[in-house]
């Protein structure tokens, strides 16, 4: 009983949002200190981020099929996909129209003082005295980024071979699949799919039990990736892009704690409860600004600590990662009304809904994406509404490590908000 009781209290110090932030902390000051040495750390989060993307496709594929399967025969599925639907838009639109209203409200990129447009501009070009800093500023005019049709959306998820998407790490396809595969496993008869079930059900547990084990050095890890990333960037990106950074974690602030008061809200305890609760997956977010390898702490928080039901949990979890990207929403909000800032552009009305439309499709698009090529659909955006992107691209990049951090959190927390929705009360015995 001693090493379980020890572990437990280990695993609730390591995850706690404190030790997440000291480590992070100490790590940026290891990487300020000594760059030469802090930039040889990086290897150690890519081998964690591996290990845990290792795990996220098998524990996707298990919960999914397993759960769909069950759903089925309960004759609940249809019932549930349609509130699904709704709740996911709703969601969407939500995280939209607010991140829209605080970035107008606050309008980081506006009337910034010339010394901090000087040192955007030396990010973009290394050109010292700003030059070309009016230049980019000024430049209105930029190549359209390819949009997106339905042939092109469509194509993103249909799986031509399942076994080719499963190898390339194609998470939306993966999902397409394993959605088909659960309703068409739901109609063969119980005394043929015993076998499967307990089968998906071993996969499942053990993808779990790999996640506690991978996530025991987490305090170290994160120290290593904040010293390696602050090597290579500097603090320069973050003082000159700092108003878009602190708007955009005030956005996420604000979104996650709308989202934990509706999760405390329909699982009727009180928030301390949903706050200790969504620690272990908030956490993981953070360290690993992979929403993905979140979804077996999710489960856990919401089945297990707050009791919602299991079934629809298992199912609702990956559906709601892999298509509810509430905070790359908000940050395609917030990063295309920075830029229009920054470039002195007036946003009517109707720009200001096309941005919401295009940041919510842009949105369902980003499904397995991460890092830097989540940024790349803000070009996209920026081109509907005619807004030069190549420029700021550099500076969104510079700093997108710490809202990389914030946008998975958003997504993770978000995510267990929707599926609270859409799953009924649990009951209070």
């Amino acid at each position: 009983m001693d090493i379980p009781t020890s572990m437990q209290r280990y695993q609730k110090w390591a995850l706690n949002p404190l030790t997440v932030l000291a480590c992070v902390v100490a790590g940026g000051l290891a990487g300020w200190a000594a760059p030469s040495w802090s930039a040889m750390l990086a290897f150690v989060g890519v081998v964690y981020v591996d290990l845990l993307k290792m795990i996220v496709l098998p524990f996707m594929l298990s919960a999914v099929i397993f759960s769909l399967q069950n759903l089925y025969r309960d004759g609940g599925a249809a019932r549930i996909f349609k509130r699904v639907v709704v709740v996911f838009l709703a969601a969407s639109l939500a995280a939209a129209t607010l991140s829209a209203a605080a970035t107008l409200l606050v309008r980081p990129g506006g009337n910034l003082p010339l010394e901090t447009r000087a040192a955007l501009g030396r990010i973009i070009s290394d050109d010292d005295q700003g030059s070309n800093t009016i230049m980019s500023m000024s430049n209105v005019k930029a190549e359209a980024a390819p949009a997106t049709d339905i042939k092109d959306l469509l194509q993103a998820l249909i799986p031509q071979n399942i076994f080719a998407s499963l190898a390339n790490g194609e998470t939306l396809k993966a999902l397409v699949f394993a959605l088909l595969f659960g309703f068409a496993a739901g109609q063969v008869p119980s005394r043929i799919s015993t076998g499967l079930n307990d089968a998906l059900a071993t996969v499942y547990h053990a993808c779990q039990t790999l996640t506690r084990w991978i996530n025991l050095p987490v305090p170290l890890i994160l120290f290593c990736m904040a010293a390696s990333q602050v090597a290579h960037t500097g603090l320069q990106p973050l003082r000159a892009m700092g108003s878009f950074v602190v708007v955009f974690l005030l956005i996420s602030a604000m979104l996650l704690a709308l989202s934990m008061g509706f999760i405390a809200r329909r699982a009727g305890v009180p928030y301390g409860l949903v706050f200790k609760a969504m620690r272990e997956p908030f956490a993981l977010g953070v360290a690993t600004n992979s929403s993905a390898t979140c979804m077996p702490a999710m489960v856990d928080a919401l089945a297990g600590k707050l009791q919602f039901a299991r079934a629809r949990v298992e199912l609702l979890v990956p559906l709601s990662i892999s298509l509810l990207r509430v905070g790359a929403i908000a940050y395609f909000v917030c990063a295309t009304l920075f830029i229009a800032a920054l470039y002195g552009r007036a946003l009517s009305p109707y720009d200001l809904g096309l941005l919401a439309l295009a940041s919510v499709l842009s949105g369902f698009a980003a499904a397995g994406m991460s890092g830097i090529v989540t940024i790349t659909l803000v070009g996209s955006i920026c081109a509907y509404l005619a807004l030069p992107f190549e420029a700021a691209f550099v500076l969104l990049v510079a700093v997108d490590p710490l809202c990389a951090m914030a946008r998975t959190a958003v997504t993770v927390i978000g995510s267990c908000a929707s599926v609270a929705a859409v799953c009924a009360p649990p009951v209070k015995l």
